[in-house]
Order: structure tokens, then sequence, then C-alpha cells
């Protein structure tokens, strides 16, 4: 097995779970709690990589953030740099790619609460935000967590819009899913047998850990 890919592969998964954690909490319950009549508008947007050939959004990703781009002429003025062909690069492909994968799940969750729950926080003089922190999250924990790990172990094996935006520098944003691609190739079906069981074993224990979530949010 490649270590150097996998060491890779979990700092990517665990940069953009942590992401989406902070930034997708807030989308979620927005989309929940809100009356505006277009939020279906946003909804769709967010959901469209599920349906999305990852290689249709790694060429815009791409195109954007190259040097022509929008993005990338923002990028290159700020930070002297461009995001494609970079772990930066792949981290914002891959928020973009699992936006879904965190968002969904956050919404059934937050649409599961009690709406007499947080009326009466309100009514005991709670501002909006300490009523979301402790009373709508920990009532949500187990359904946020079961996210958090669909979004993790979707992370870890993605391979179309990692390749098209970082292509395959050893190191640097060579994943395992391309390692493993790459093992085939060279007909090293070995190498690539041993990583596809790890990939394997990882997601079905990663499926069987976010059922349990939810089977426990449910039972609630």
């Amino acid at each position: 097995m490649d270590w150097t890919a996998l060491r890779l592969t979990l700092q990517l998964a665990s940069a953009t779970t942590g992401i989406l954690l902070v930034a997708g909490l807030p989308m979620a319950y927005w989309l929940v709690v809100s009356r505006w009549r277009f939020k279906y508008l946003v909804e769709s947007v967010i959901t469209l990589p599920l349906v999305l050939p990852p290689t249709v959004l790694g060429f815009y990703v791409l195109t954007t953030a190259g040097p022509n781009g929008v993005l990338g002429k923002i990028t290159e003025q700020l930070f002297g740099s461009q995001l494609p062909f970079t772990f930066t690069g792949i981290l914002f492909a891959s928020v973009l790619f699992n936006l879904p994968f965190a968002v969904r799940p956050f919404m059934a969750s937050f649409a599961g609460v009690d709406r007499a729950l947080v009326e009466a926080s309100w009514c005991l003089g709670e501002s909006r935000w300490r009523t979301f922190v402790r009373v709508t999250l920990p009532l949500c924990r187990d359904g946020v967590l079961a996210g958090a790990v669909l979004t993790f172990a979707h992370a870890v094996g993605e391979f179309g819009v990692v390749l098209m935006v970082g292509g395959n520098i050893p190191g640097v944003t060579r994943t395992l899913s391309i390692a493993i691609y790459d093992d085939v190739q060279a007909l090293d079906y070995a190498a690539a047998g041993r990583s596809s069981l790890f990939l394997v074993a990882f997601s079905l224990l990663a499926l069987s850990l976010a059922h349990t979530l939810s089977r426990r949010r449910t039972a609630r």
C-alpha cells in the first residue's frame, strides 16, 4: 500500500469534513427554517454534485481556478499562487463535491427537532444562537455525526474530481484512489488489491457507524 497516498487521503478527508461541519451546519439549518420562496434553488445547487459527474465538476473548478479564470486571478493576486495541482486545490474541489453528503443529513436531523422545544427556549429568554448551540445541536448530535462520517468516508474514496483538479503528484495530490488506478495501469494487481481491500473495509465500517447513529436518532 502507498502509505504516502493514504496519509494524504486522510488529511484531505479530515480537512473536508472539518470545513463542511463549520460551513454546512448553519447552511443546513437555514434551509430547514427559512421561509424564503426561492430557497429550493439554493438546495438544488447544493444537491447538484449528487447527479453531476465528478469530471464535470472538476473541469469547471479547473477552468475557474486556472490562470484565466476569475477565481484563479483572485488567488494569484492575494496569495501569489493558483489552486490547480495543489493540495489546497483538491481540498476546494472536495468541499464542493461533498457538500450534499454533509448538508442533506444535517437537514434531515434539524427537520426532526421538535419546534416546541426551540420556541420554549426563546420564551425563556435565550437568543437564537444560544438556542441553536444549547438545544438544537445536542438534539441533532447523532444526525450530525452520521453526516460527518458519511462525508469523511466519501472524501476518502474520491477519484475523478481530485484527478481533474490536482493531477497525480506524489505527496501533493496523489490520493489512495489515484494510487490504485496507477497500480492497475502498471499491472501491479497485488498492490491495487491491498489498497482496494482497505477502502472496502473502511467503507463498510463507516456505513455501519452511520446507520447506527441514524437508528439512535430515530429511536429518540
